[in-house]
């Protein structure tokens, strides 16, 4: 069994206009659902991808209106990177991003560029050579050999152990690379996480930070995973149908709250590829609840 790559990360928003605006108008990404947390219905969970929603391609923020803004610390993630297809791309983005007055951190190598969403949440874009299928959506103003191609990795706060080791690469099938990185390079798309010294400042769940990050297991493998997660000593929850696909959750040993998610069925199961997050989808469990929540979720355009 391997795993093919990043799923979806899945964040947390205090304000989901400006957050929907940011990666829809700004960064290009396409709103492929909107829809609710299953697990808590008053709050929103809006999905951001490429045109279809692909696995490896796919951002989620679940919105708490007035959260307090958070913040990374050791057990937390601290930074989500998506791959672009050239250092033109990088030129295009560094200038996009100071007309919305974004700060910009060029890395030293020119390779990459740094800055924060509109609450605070670490992102990169980088030049990275892959044989992977960009997965980019249409969006105005942004030619397609500019456009976000799905991500890369991300970057986790922690030391790593012996146990990260037995759970990320003797189970997950990682392997040990450079700066603090394992890469997953067996599946159908390529990904990477990894380590970085803690701040000293605690760290806090809010707005502006990454709830969860998901890695894509192939649909007939859910069960065998959540076994071998289990025979490896971690704590995975049973499998949970999210009606777009079935889940795992497990913390690894940093504390980083991961998920194992299946590709299948996929974002167009209740609705048509062309429509997809025009109008808010409700999971047949929570349809009763429509009239309410369409009345008391935050406006959207």
């Amino acid at each position: 069994m391997e795993l093919d790559g990043i799923h979806h990360i899945t964040c947390i928003t205090a304000d989901a206009p400006r957050n929907v605006d940011f990666y829809t108008r700004v960064l290009g990404l396409r709103m492929v659902k909107k829809t609710v947390n299953f697990d808590a219905p008053d709050v929103y969970h809006l999905y951001f991808g490429d045109g279809s929603g692909a696995p490896g391609s796919i951002l989620t923020f679940f919105e708490f209106p007035g959260a307090a803004q958070g913040r990374a610390g050791a057990g937390m993630i601290g930074r989500l990177r998506w791959r672009v297809g050239s250092k033109g791309a990088l030129g295009f983005w560094a200038d996009r991003l100071a007309e919305e007055d974004v700060v910009v951190e060029p890395a030293e190598d020119g390779q990459a560029l740094r800055f924060c969403d509109p609450e605070g949440l670490g992102l990169e874009l980088a030049v990275v050579e892959s044989d992977d299928e960009p997965l980019i959506a249409v969006a105005g103003g942004i030619e397609a050999g500019y456009a976000l191609e799905g991500f890369d990795g991300v970057r986790a706060y922690g030391v790593p152990t012996e146990r990260h080791e037995r759970l990320l690469v003797e189970t997950m099938g990682f392997r040990p690379a450079s700066d603090g990185r394992y890469a997953l390079e067996g599946g159908r798309r390529k990904a990477w996480y990894a380590y970085e010294e803690p701040p000293a400042e605690l760290g806090a769940q809010g707005a502006g930070t990454v709830h969860h990050i998901a890695w894509c297991t192939r649909d007939e493998e859910q069960e065998a995973w959540r076994e071998r997660i289990r025979a490896a000593g971690a704590r995975p929850t049973p499998i949970i149908d999210r009606q777009y696909f079935r889940s795992v959750y497990f913390r690894e040993p940093a504390g980083v709250l991961f998920e194992l998610a299946t590709a299948g069925p996929g974002f167009a199961v209740d609705e048509p590829l062309d429509r997809l997050g025009e109008q808010l989808r409700l999971p047949p469990q929570h349809e009763h609840l429509r009239e309410r929540l369409e009345r008391t979720l935050t406006p959207l355009p």
